[in-house]
């Protein structure tokens, strides 16, 4: 009855569904480890954002790698803007993904040091692509600020090719040890998104919460990825079943017809 099974149509078919079945468990196992990671990346920001805010200088210095459990701390800091050597930061969007620039400006800590402040996003416009924009002032004298901890921008981790030949105070990526060239002075690893002070008048638009990511939608993929694994040898055995039946009953028919026919006289 199953003799068609080694037909060349269902030794293909066969081979398919025997590919098939280990590459979803795979496919599976991966969207699973990538739930794992996610919801680790998840929890590590909610520790991060619940954390008591610290100076920063208890979390980075000079040449400092950020780490993954310090990234977004609270930090504060004490000191002084310094907007003569602020520099935007191109081709960064907001949170209706319109394109502008983010504000970068050196922070004068007491002890001299300089923390990087990410002050927020600002508009850009078609003059701006060759020049300096319009940048709104950071306040004046001794102040404290507060930001959220961020490790160094590079290629590598952030996809944003590093162009030079940018017009004047024009940056790609922020990044201390090539901030600490520029500057030629010791600069904190890593840099502030700043949140406080408050926005005021014509203050930059401040940086939003950190997304957290979707890792219910890679364990939903997981399942989806062995169910569809499962259905692949049920589906095969339905198919073969259905043909089997189908072959039966055709012959059956045929039986039929030639026991009906006339005897020849």
């Amino acid at each position: 009855m199953y003799r068609f099974l080694l037909s060349r149509q269902w030794v293909i078919l066969t081979l398919i569904a025997l590919l098939l079945i280990p590459t979803m468990i795979r496919l599976g196992i991966w969207q699973m480890h990538r739930y794992e990671e996610r919801t680790a990346r998840n929890r590590l920001v909610t520790e991060a954002l619940a954390a008591e805010p610290v100076p920063v200088e208890r979390l980075t210095s000079p040449g400092h790698a950020i780490t993954s459990d310090e990234r977004y701390r609270t930090v504060t800091a004490k000191g002084r803007f310094d907007p003569d050597d602020e520099v935007v930061v191109r081709r960064r969007t907001n949170s209706d993904d319109e394109v502008g620039y983010h504000v970068l400006t050196p922070f004068v800590l007491t002890d001299g040091k300089v923390l990087l402040v990410n002050r927020g996003w600002i508009p850009g416009d078609r003059t701006s692509q060759t020049t300096y924009p319009k940048v709104p002032a950071p306040p004046r004298g001794e102040i404290t600020v507060t930001g959220r901890l961020m490790p160094d921008e590079t290629t590598a981790t952030s996809g944003i090719k590093d162009l030079k030949d940018l017009p004047d105070r024009q940056i790609m990526l922020i990044n201390s040890a090539q901030e600490a060239r520029r500057l030629d002075a010791p600069v904190l690893g890593g840099y502030i998104a700043q949140t406080a002070p408050e926005p005021k008048g014509g203050t930059p638009e401040l940086l939003g919460d950190p997304g957290k990511e979707d890792a219910a939608l890679n364990y939903a993929y997981a399942v989806q990825w062995w169910l569809f694994a499962a259905a692949v040898p049920v589906g095969w055995v339905i198919l073969a079943r259905r043909e089997a039946r189908e072959r039966a009953e055709a012959a059956a028919k045929k039986t039929t017809a030639t026991e009906a026919e006339p005897a020849a006289v």
